[in-house]
């Protein structure tokens, strides 16, 4: 049986899919390497297999397939394989009937179309059009909170994942830009990819709303809308990463943004006086608040605005608060509590091939203390509800993986779709194979949907990184997917393309793709316990509204683990609690970022702020006393800080440099030291020195340096690479000595220094071999890292290189930001310099754009001028060909790139029109 194409794999940061295209997929054309990398490794072993195909002439890669699995049965008690509790026939053949929720009908204040909630017509149509009729009770009850609807109060409300919390967020922010003609609002969220969702989702809500539908509400405001020049109401930026947009009200009504970039964003408008039209925050996930790494930041934004003296909503909301009091006093608003989810959840635990009914935390420990007790007990045993029989195939005798498997071939087979998480990246790759031998191959799937998959997989192709061709047969080993083909695969996912997916137990909390059935291989990540609410984000991805009727959780369990997974399912979510004053000492951070942006600059100011922190909320007064004298004797000896001849403090412009590129005081310190060493013999007759500047500095920990593969680079640079190695003080009798088997010291501040350059160099090479169009799984193989992790530093290092450069831009050293930008710019195009101005073309990355090249169109006014038919045959070229099932097939996959042929057609014209506009202005 062939490998499956109904598995999606998930990384740490990413999905890891794609496999299970294979059977279906015939590689013609060239492969990534013969095109773009001259001097990489000579190609697999998978990539070599090649055939000549009568029919079509050029050589077509078929995969290699795995030999095929038969997942175990699962019995009900009894040995019915139909039959569940008490007789009942199984979930999967018959659906259950699940109680209502109340309609508009029955209570009109259900309906978003009411004149409480004050909603223009076409907004209620856009809601509706998502599948939003009706809200439910408990949001009806929220939103009518005390002055909420009227923006005179704060909330901070908890609803478990899939309860339809973010709608309450959605609907105050979106009254509060309504509400004003030059209201703005800021989203914060955790991570990129629900940044790039959310963005998607905003714009869908309120697409095709005009003034006149504003008007209709409120007649008295349709004189200043009509003072707009664009025609929708409402405009929905994106911030995130090393974008060099830099974020002004013209540009947007709401910025849906990163921590980092919506704390930044605060900062820009109360420096330059426009924060009087920010009327509405949201603060999504804001149980990260104690979250020293990342998290506190959102302690900063909030406690800025609480310091405005004027009235900006603060909408906060999480899926696991415990002491939402507190947020409640800190924020000075409303809070609101409930339980409800419209899809029950059923909770299970596989121990040993039994699957025991869990469905409270009470009904789980009980189970639990009854399986582990090893003396004899007077209460009769937990009784079991289904069976999974043992497997007589060697690769499934551990009953953890075979119960995994035969759980989510079950949940596929019946067409539903299931996430499973697991400990770990090898553990991913694992489980992802072994599920993909048991389900169904190609060939037995639905024609409509093989024509999907293949069509993902010629999208997953020919994204600019490339598909590695290991992951065309199976999982590699420690691979990872950019989030490019993160989106691809979520898409396919969510779409049913795809029926299972493979995730590490991190990457819960970044996704919000929900399941019919979740399982946990084991409730570990890595080596440590998941923690409560880690347990409870994976667990809340069970259940679809609209496509679910119910949501299965499975906690799979060894025998070693039954203690510990007793303490875990009784474990309450932590407390939050301000990190502000915790190791790293974050309270320096606010401190300095205050008085930079001028917020608060007297003794007495600083003080009221401090006042308006959680951490006043959270920790003993002496102690906030004490920690803010001693920042601010630091800050000043540092020199980021002075006081002046009115005892006022003042940023100098270090101290504004800092907060500009959004560091650290620490890491600004460090990073200044670098610069300044650079400034004095920087080498700008090569790219290693500008792109060791790019690398970042926390978080290296996790790096493990492969000596060989540094030796061998190190063997190959350049005159100029070696003089970046002797600047920095790596030497080469070092890296020989760690080669046999040494260690960096570490003891020192000194040693450490030079260690952190040692990592830096060796993440600075990889991010050559990027700029230079190496495909990222030949990075990953060459210094023997995770694909995904190659792929994460890549964008990392945009947004640590965005704010290298406005650091320097504050300092006054122009020279070496202009150069700096110029290596920004290749690094997120991940090409050579001859490639920057077509990858700024929609569709054109750094692979396509380098056959683009090849073939002619050197430059956007060439493509611009071109025939959408012209770029059909470098489309072609570009994107391999799928498996001809039918001529009709062959000419509808035409059709569809010279679909995508008039996009970059479009595109291209739009970028040369704007360049042939300034060539103008300029003269």
């Amino acid at each position: 049986m062939a490998n499956n194409p109904m598995l999606g794999i998930w990384h740490t940061t990413t999905l890891q899919s794609a496999q299970e295209h294979q059977q279906a997929y015939r590689k013609q054309k060239r492969t990534v390497d013969e095109l773009i990398v001259p001097n990489a490794p000579e190609p697999d072993e998978a990539a070599q297999k090649r055939t000549r195909s009568s029919g079509h002439g050029p050589s077509i890669w078929r995969p290699r397939e795995l030999p095929g699995l038969t997942a175990s049965s699962i019995e009900y008690v009894g040995g019915s394989a139909v039959r569940g509790r008490s007789g009942h026939i199984s979930e999967y053949s018959q659906r259950k009937t699940i109680a209502a929720t109340p309609t508009s009908t029955l209570d009109p204040l259900l309906s978003l179309s009411h004149p409480i909630y004050a909603l223009p017509d076409k907004l209620v149509a856009n809601f509706a059009g998502l599948g939003i009729k009706t809200i439910y009770p408990w949001q009806k009850q929220c939103l009518l909170g005390p002055g909420l609807l009227k923006g005179e109060k704060n909330l901070v409300y908890s609803a478990p994942t899939g309860g339809g919390k973010s709608l309450v967020a959605d609907v105050l922010m979106l009254r509060r830009v309504l509400d004003d003609r030059d209201a703005k609002a800021i989203l914060a969220l955790p991570y990129v990819a629900l940044v790039q969702e959310k963005v998607r989702w905003l714009r869908n809500v309120v697409s095709g709303i005009t003034r006149e539908d504003i008007g209709q509400k409120r007649p008295d405001e349709q004189k200043f809308w009509a003072n707009r020049a664009d025609k929708d109401t409402i405009r929905v930026v994106g911030f995130f990463g090393g974008s060099k947009i830099r974020a002004t009200w013209q540009d947007f009504d709401i910025a849906v943004c990163t921590i980092e970039k919506a704390n930044s964003l605060v900062n820009t408008i109360i420096t330059d006086c426009s924060v009087s039209e920010l009327k509405a925050v949201v603060l999504d996930e804001c149980h990260m608040i104690d979250d020293g790494h990342r998290g506190y930041l959102l302690e900063l934004l909030a406690t800025k605005i609480l310091c405005l003296g004027q009235q900006v909503q603060i909408v906060a909301m999480s899926a696991t608060l415990t002491n939402i009091g507190l947020l409640k006093d800190w924020l000075q608003g409303h809070s609101y509590e409930t339980k409800y989810r419209p899809v029950p959840i059923e909770e299970h635990l596989v121990y040993n091939g039994k699957i025991y009914a869990a469905g409270s935390t009470a009904s789980l420990l009980k189970t639990v203390s009854q399986l582990g007790s090893k003396s004899q007990s007077t209460q009769p045993p937990a009784r079991h509800l289904r069976e999974i029989r043992p497997s007589d195939h060697r690769e499934l005798k551990d009953p953890v993986l075979n119960a995994v498997v035969a759980l989510a071939n079950e949940t596929a087979r019946a067409g539903f779709g299931v996430l499973v998480f697991c400990s770990s990246r090898a553990g991913c790759e694992s489980d992802a194979i072994s599920i993909g031998r048991v389900l169904p191959a190609f060939k037995e799937a639905d024609p409509v949907v093989q024509e999907k998959r293949l069509d993902l997989l010629e999208d997953l192709r020919s994204l600019s990184t490339g598909l590695d061709p290991k992951l065309e047969q199976t999982v590699p080993v420690g691979a990872g997917l950019t989030t490019e083909e993160r989106e691809l695969i979520a898409n396919g996912y969510d779409n049913g393309t795809l029926k299972v997916c493979v995730a590490t137990c991190s990457l819960a909390a970044g996704i919000n793709l929900p399941a019919r059935r979740v399982i946990l291989h084991n409730a570990r990540m890595g080596r440590d316990l998941v923690g409560p609410a880690m347990l409870r984000q994976m667990r809340g991805r069970a259940g679809r509204k609209g496509k679910d009727e119910l949501g299965e959780t499975y906690l799979c369990c060894r025998e070693n683990d039954l203690n510990a997974v007793v303490d875990l399912m009784d474990a309450e979510v932590p407390q939050l609690s301000s990190c502000l004053i915790s190791d790293k000492r974050r309270i320096q951070r606010a401190l300095l970022e205050i008085i930079a942006i001028r917020l608060a600059t007297s003794r007495e100011a600083l003080d009221d702020y401090v006042s308006k922190t959680m951490l006043s909320y959270s920790a003993e007064a002496n102690s906030v006393i004490e920690h803010v004298e001693a920042s601010l004797e630091e800050l000043q000896e540092k020199g980021f800080i002075v006081v002046d001849r009115f005892s006022n403090f003042e940023a100098t412009q270090l101290g504004k440099a800092i907060v500009i590129s959004s560091l650290d005081p620490e890491d600004g310190n460090y990073i200044h030291n670098e610069l300044k060493k650079a400034l004095q013999a920087f080498v700008l007759d090569g790219e290693m020195h500008v792109l060791y500047t790019f690398t970042p500095i926390q978080d290296l920990g996790a790096v493990t340096i492969n000596w060989r593969a540094f030796w061998n680079e190190m063997e190959q640079l350049d005159e100029s690479g070696l003089r970046v190695m002797n600047l920095l003080g790596l030497k080469p009798v070092v890296v020989n000595k760690m080669l046999g088997g040494g260690t960096l010291k570490e003891s020192t501040t000194q040693e450490k220094e030079l260690s952190l350059r040692y990592h830096r160099f060796y993440l600075a090479l990889q991010l050559r071999d990027i700029c230079n169009e190496f495909p990222i799984h030949r990075v990953a193989q060459k210094y023997g890292m995770p694909r995904g992790s190659v792929q994460t530093l890549a964008q990392t290092c945009e947004g640590f290189a965005a704010g290298i450069i406005k650091f320097c831009e504050a300092m006054g050293w122009g020279a070496m930001a202009a150069a700096l930008d110029h290596f920004s710019d290749r690094l997120k195009a991940g090409a050579r310099s001859d490639l920057l101005a077509l990858a700024k073309i929609t569709f054109i990355k750094s692979r396509t754009a380098r056959i683009f090249w090849d073939n002619g169109f050197k430059t956007v006014a060439a493509i611009a001028n071109a025939d959408p038919k012209e770029l059909l045959p470098v489309l072609l070229q570009a994107q391999p060909n799928k498996v001809r099932l039918e001529i009709k097939d062959e000419q509808k996959s035409r059709d569809k790139l010279l679909a995508k042929a008039k996009v970059i057609s479009d595109s291209a014209n739009r970028i040369w029109q704007m360049e042939m506009r300034q060539e103008v202005d300029e003269e």
